[in-house]
């Protein structure tokens, strides 16, 4: 039989053989967690700092503008399509200046000119807000340099082509809605042009109507054609031609009496275009 003592020293030692165990691959675990945590954060580091170019020589530039349209710091700055810096910060100068700050690569500095141009657009229809930066050269082949300012072109406002959108759709749709009326009304009788269109009696009417009028036109047209005919005869006829013959000796007279009239006036005219000449011809005393 064992003592009291010996089964102690027995549990103790299988205690600690155990716990060093234990102890010894916890701690193995332990540092691969740590190495694999100091191994992600390293890479996101660098992720993170070469795309927000921590690592690499910048400079700034910024733009003013009156609304930056959603524009957020850390959104990407894009020139001829790839992305060469990001917006540092956004500062609002006053009720209607916003300034926007870019931070660029050095080595896009050569491409960007003095009167390089910076506009706010989105990234596709739905995407996150970014700054297109215009290559310039146009009046200045000059490179900027840290802290010059561009030239900002307001974007457009989204917001007020919504409204305008929409209000034209809401008048189209009480244009469709009275149009839909006015067709009901139509289809249902109801109006002169309903009942003209839905009544037989009506059309009939209107029918006869309008082959009486063409009735009367023909009628007319014989009756004049009668009365040429009855004017004619009587200009011919001896008791009545000394009469026909008076008149024509009339109105012949009447425009002998206008002729005479203008060729004296004629004359007139040209008697005193004739003295103004003969006035301004003479020699000044």
């Amino acid at each position: 039989m064992r003592s009291k003592d010996q089964k102690t020293s027995l549990c103790s030692h299988f205690f600690k053989t155990y716990t060093m165990k234990t102890t010894s691959g916890q701690k193995i675990k332990i540092g691969g967690f740590v190495i694999a945590g100091l191994a992600v954060l390293i890479a996101g580091i660098f992720l993170i700092g070469n795309k927000k170019g921590l690592f690499t020589k910048t400079f700034n530039v910024h733009g003013m503008f009156k609304n930056v349209n959603g524009l957020q710091v850390g959104n990407n700055a894009r020139f001829a399509g790839i992305n060469v810096g990001v917006v540092k910060d956004i500062q609002i100068v006053n009720d209607t200046t916003v300034k926007v700050i870019l931070t660029l690569n050095e080595d896009v500095r050569k491409f960007v000119k003095k009167d390089s141009k910076l506009s706010i657009s989105s990234d596709g229809l739905m995407g996150d807000k970014l700054v297109l930066i215009s290559s310039g050269g146009t009046n200045s082949n000059q490179e900027v340099v840290n802290g010059d300012q561009l030239t900002g072109v307001n974007p457009f406002d989204v917001d007020r082509l919504v409204t305008k959108f929409t209000k034209i759709a809401d008048d189209a749709s009480e244009l469709v809605g009275g149009l839909s009326e006015i067709i009901n009304k139509v289809n249902h009788g109801q109006g002169s042009l309903g009942r003209l269109l839905n009544n037989d009696k009506m059309a009939r009417d209107l029918e006869g109507t309008v082959k009486q009028a063409k009735s009367t036109i023909a009628n007319v047209h014989q009756t004049t054609g009668t009365l040429n005919e009855d004017l004619k005869a009587a200009q011919s006829n001896f008791l009545l031609r000394g009469f026909f013959k008076k008149k024509k000796k009339l109105e012949k007279a009447r425009q002998d009496s206008i002729k005479k009239a203008k060729e004296l006036q004629k004359q007139n005219d040209q008697q005193k275009k004739d003295d103004q000449k003969k006035k301004d011809d003479q020699p000044n005393p």
